[in-house]
């Protein structure tokens, strides 16, 4: 849990040590005896790196420094939560901004995920400096730790009706409401895409509806891919691409997360979160290559390829969204490889018809330091997307520009929406950094955060 990391805001720094600052081959700000010992130790700032200085009582701690590198990763705190020697710990820092992101460094670095298996108790806690918004801090790293965590739980604990609890106990003490829609009863209130795609698992496909706000408040819509397990269908994966598709329901884990910082900062929105969640699983009664759907938007949609589902519930979902013409529709997925290809783990693109929101989005992707990129809604490519039978098909024969492929698809379903935008993400860290270890991650939440902050405001009530 977070508090164990954390200390109660008024706790007293009596008792703690300072961790100080030091980027590598710069001038130091260190005082004189950390500076002596620093050199002693021959210690380079390297980023992330950690040096503890001993004061003048035998096996006494006066203190930490830490190495920022040369680089402008302001994240390297991580390595403070598994580097530092137990107890209470400050940041010793003229630089408010730096220690802003410095302390949200360290509370994602101390995330464990602890369902199946122990660690030590014993860790180092961080006093946060006076001067910051607590508030804001945690809820960004109780956010983090909320997405990570959906993500890493594997589907035999997380499926269609795990993520249907996670959405509920996010919406308990929030007053938002929750309806789902579940099984048949897909069918017969027009889902066929969500249905379709999830009616061969003996966990029954369901699309999740949360709303919360003021209603006369601008309308925003939250839409999150829920894919529990993507086995590919009848088009089936390999065993190497279906090791990690537990996290293939990382579009609903950040959407929900992203919603709880909608909600605890209390956005001016009439919020609303909408989740297909299912799995693609094989069965006697999973669709097929060839079928044919009709959708909620009434667009026939041929199915070139099982293994391209999530498109095919988000498509339902963003349909019901667009119904109500909201604000802004907002849906995050782990939509394509090609995005991977084009732009790593690292970096989601993201699709917009919203030119001022992309330009705050990418300004706030910067003061967040939560990368993201957009990519272009290059509409001659649609064509790709045709099909001999059908008004679309679900996917391309040539293969190329996946990514903007898929995000073409999805815009078909948008004609109501003042603005939409859509983020195909990894949601998974396969390399270790001091802020995050291998596993689920939570992606542009932080940055997307910012934006609708900037866009909307706060409630008035």
């Amino acid at each position: 849990m977070l508090t164990d990391v954390l200390k109660p805001e008024k706790t007293t720094r009596k008792n703690a040590k300072p961790i100080w600052l030091m980027r590598a081959g710069a001038a130091s700000e260190l005082e004189t005896s950390v500076q002596d010992w620093v050199d002693a130790s021959a210690f380079k700032a390297g980023a992330g790196t950690v040096l503890v200085v001993p004061d003048r009582k035998p096996g006494g701690i006066a203190g930490a420094v830490l190495g920022l590198g040369d680089g402008d990763d302001p994240f390297v705190s991580g390595a403070l939560a598994s580097k530092l020697p137990a107890g209470d710990w400050f940041f010793d820092s003229p630089s408010t901004a730096d220690i802003r992101l410095a302390s949200l460094g360290f509370l994602m670095g101390a995330y464990r995920f602890a369902r199946y298996r122990k660690f030590p108790e014993e860790r180092p806690s961080l006093i946060l400096d006076g001067s910051l918004d607590r508030s804001e801090l945690v809820a960004l790293a109780e956010a983090v730790w909320l997405a990570r965590d959906l993500v890493n739980t594997p589907a035999n604990d997380l499926g269609p009706d795990g993520i249907e609890a996670a959405a509920r106990l996010v919406a308990k003490d929030r007053k938002m409401s929750v309806r789902v829609v579940k099984g048949g009863e897909l069918q017969k209130k027009n889902f066929p895409l969500i249905h379709a795609v999830g009616q061969a698992s003996q966990s029954a496909p369901r699309l999740i509806d949360m709303r919360w706000g003021r209603r006369g408040a601008p309308r925003l819509t939250l839409v999150g891919k829920g894919v529990s397990f993507d086995s590919g269908g009848l088009d089936i994966k390999p065993a190497s691409g279906m090791r990690n598709m537990k996290k293939d329901m990382g579009g609903a884990a950040n959407i929900l997360a992203l919603a709880r910082l909608v909600i605890d900062a209390r956005l001016d929105v009439r919020l609303r979160v909408l989740i297909p969640a299912v799995e693609n699983a094989i069965s006697g009664s999973a669709f097929r290559p060839g079928d044919i759907y009709r959708s909620r938007k009434g667009l026939t949609v041929e199915i070139g390829n099982t293994d391209a589902e999530g498109r095919l519930v988000l498509a339902d979902a963003i349909a019901l969204a667009d119904e109500e013409k909201p604000d802004m529709i907002l849906d995050m997925a782990t939509l394509t490889g090609a995005a991977r290809v084009a732009l790593g783990p690292d970096v989601p693109p993201f699709f917009t018809t919203d030119d001022a929101f992309a330009d705050s989005l990418s300004a706030a992707s910067l003061i967040e330091h939560d990368p993201v990129w957009r990519l272009p809604l290059w509409a001659p490519y649609l064509r790709g997307l045709s099909s001999g039978v059908a008004d679309l098909c679900n996917v391309t024969t040539d293969g190329f520009a996946g990514s903007v492929t898929a995000a073409l698809f999805l815009q078909q379903f948008v004609t109501g929406a003042k603005s939409w935008a859509h983020f195909d993400i990894f949601a998974w860290n396969p390399v270790a950094k001091p802020h995050a270890p291998v596993g689920g991650e939570a992606h542009a939440i932080r940055a997307i955060f910012a934006a609708l902050r900037q866009r909307y405001g706060v409630t008035r009530n």
